[in-house]
């Protein structure tokens, strides 16, 4: 948790239920409140004129969402959309701010978590430019792992659908090269889970 839910219930937080596929803000919508997941899966995503869904990032327990985009007057970039039953905190902007200016250490803690975001981002808009296909999905694989060097330590949480909307590749291949990256022992496949 970036924020604990005590800290975020006694500033006026309120818990909500979204079902699946639920959409909890829109593209182009006004930022209005901090979200913060207790439980459930989030999807940031956009999509192109063709129709064609393309994932911005992909958040579970514990973890925010748009908090970045409180701090200034534009419109959200992207979609935020329920993948699973969601409970969420949800935290009207100004009384996040107040929560922030009240309490440096969260403040820095906040911080933190978006210099790791915004790092990531990086990384991924340098990896999205890669014509491997491969070199694209262990650079995802990668910065879910974080630091944990052990080989197959790590159940990728992503369906290969999700890795295709994350990496701009084709679903097909997608499956293609992580049997290719099985293959040649960069991940292990276990009852079509991908560990890495």
């Amino acid at each position: 948790m970036i924020i604990s839910e005590d800290l975020l219930l006694a500033y006026g937080a309120n818990y909500e239920t979204f079902e699946v596929n639920q959409t909890i803000f829109y593209e182009g919508n006004l930022p209005k409140f901090y979200f913060q997941i207790v439980n459930g899966i989030v999807e940031l995503n956009n999509y192109h004129e063709d129709g064609k869904e393309f994932t911005q990032n992909i958040l579970s327990d514990g973890q925010s969402f748009g908090e970045s985009f409180l701090f200034d007057d534009k419109v959200y970039p992207t979609n935020a959309t329920a993948k699973s039953t969601c409970k969420i905190l949800k935290l009207s902007k100004n009384d996040f701010f107040n929560l922030l200016n009240r309490n440096p250490e969260v403040s820095s803690k906040m911080f933190r978590c978006l210099a790791d975001t915004l790092y990531n981002k990086y990384i991924m808009l340098f990896n999205i430019a890669s014509p491997d296909p491969s070199s694209k999905i262990k650079t995802v694989m990668d910065c879910l792992k974080g630091s944990d060097s052990e080989k197959y330590s790590f159940q990728v949480p992503l369906t290969r659908q999700q890795l295709a909307n994350l990496t701009g590749l084709r679903v097909e291949t997608v499956i293609r090269t992580i049997k290719k990256m099985h293959q040649n022992n960069l991940v292990r496949l276990e009852n079509r889970k991908i560990f890495y």
